[in-house]
């Protein structure tokens, strides 16, 4: 799993979305949506969900990883976010890049971090309802964050014209992890918070339902309060990449995200459990990892497998690679196969993609100096923006 083998590396150093294009994109019918356990009372819509009739659609979603300590620098702000925004050309001529922008973060360590983690696997605490506030917090900061994103997407416009669609942003749903310690096992599953003055019990899958809707109405607030001009928030992501410890929730988690008009997204690592089974489980759009970048001794057979394991459950996939790809280290080829390996199986032509580039690899690229690095800078910016799918720029 790409997040574990960048955490490793990290140690080891010692630093702290369309389809095909005919796709239905209605809302699905889950098969649980009558059940009266989760079925909600009236929610107050913001003007933006009373006016959508769909969900809305991108196709080229790139990874913004922040809100950890262990990140440097710490925050996204303008002068960062405007490479994601606008790619200028060996011709000096401007395009838009990407339409979408996760907002994720999996750990909180490093000098001031919680030391907490925002998904099961990484050995730490937990993160509780003060760790998600924070979370949230980062994200809608003025000048950085989101803040900077909807900036940035404003000067780009005075360039190149207004788009024809906001840009879109995902925000991540941390995972509601059982216990707050979950590898002692009289561990805590009391540790998260209040809702309503009442104590959570992460033992009761109800209780982790209602921390995730908590969390969304928290964004949807943070969203409605800032009026941002040139985004709009289109879904959220869930943190975690198999079904394994969150099975019996994703659903309630879908029907509410979907009932608000928001698509549930999800990007599963190669053989996750219930990678196959991401309709069933809820998600609208699901992104499948190929795991193939990181290591050298996983075969080229595994881009192939893994494109033909995306067509055949209808699945979207990610692309892969962070600073390894600089010419210095090596690696460069693996991210050129990836886009061989996608045009080769249609993949580049009629599939939404997400970008996993480590915290800010593709800024590293364009920054570095060195004439290959920025030939494959040129090379991969050329790939996401002329793809025959894209529709919004």
């Amino acid at each position: 799993m790409k997040r574990i083998l960048f955490i490793l590396f990290l140690c080891c150093i010692g630093s702290g979305l369309a389809a095909c294009q005919d796709e239905d994109h209605t809302v699905p019918t889950l098969p649980s949506e009558n059940d009266p356990e989760i079925n909600d009372p009236v929610v107050e819509f913001y003007d933006w969900e009373k006016n959508r009739t769909e969900l809305l659609t991108s196709t080229d979603m790139v990874l913004l990883y922040g809100g950890g300590h262990h990140r440097t620098p710490y925050t996204w702000d303008k002068e960062r976010v405007s490479s994601y925004i606008r790619y200028v050309d060996t011709d000096n001529q401007s395009h838009w890049l990407f339409d979408s922008f996760l907002f994720l973060e999996i750990m909180d360590t490093g000098t001031g971090g919680a030391n907490k983690m925002f998904a099961k696997g990484y050995n730490l605490e937990s993160a509780n309802q003060a760790d998600w506030t924070k979370l949230i917090d980062y994200y809608f900061q003025s000048e950085t964050g989101i803040g900077a994103l909807d900036a940035s997407v404003k000067e780009a416009s005075a360039i190149l014209g207004t788009p024809r669609q906001k840009r879109q942003i995902v925000i991540s749903i941390p995972e509601p992890i059982v216990y707050q310690h979950p590898e002692q096992a009289s561990s805590s599953t009391k540790y998260w918070g209040k809702i309503d003055n009442q104590t959570l019990d992460f033992s009761n899958s109800a209780d982790r339902i209602k921390a995730c809707k908590w969390y969304i109405d928290q964004v949807r607030a943070k969203f409605n309060e800032k009026n941002y001009q040139h985004v709009e928030l289109a879904g959220f992501y869930w943190l975690a990449e198999k079904a394994t410890d969150t099975r019996d929730i994703l659903n309630a988690v879908a029907i509410y995200l979907n009932k608000l008009k928001y698509s549930f997204n999800w990007i599963p690592y190669y053989g996750a459990d219930g990678y196959n089974q991401w309709k069933s489980l809820g998600f609208n759009y699901a992104y499948f990892q190929p795991n193939y970048f990181f290591n050298e001794s996983v075969p080229d057979s595994r881009l192939e497998d893994a494109c033909q394991k995306a067509l055949t459950y209808d699945m979207h996939m990610e692309l892969e690679f962070d600073d390894n790809a600089l010419n210095s280290r090596g690696k460069a080829y693996r991210l050129k196969n990836y886009m061989s390996a996608f045009k080769k199986h249609g993949i580049w032509e009629k599939k939404r993609l997400a970008y996993y580039q480590g915290s800010a690899s593709l800024l590293t690229l364009k920054k570095s100096g060195n004439a290959a690095d920025t030939q494959l800078y040129h090379e991969f910016c050329n790939f996401v923006i002329s793809r025959p799918i894209r529709s919004s720029h």
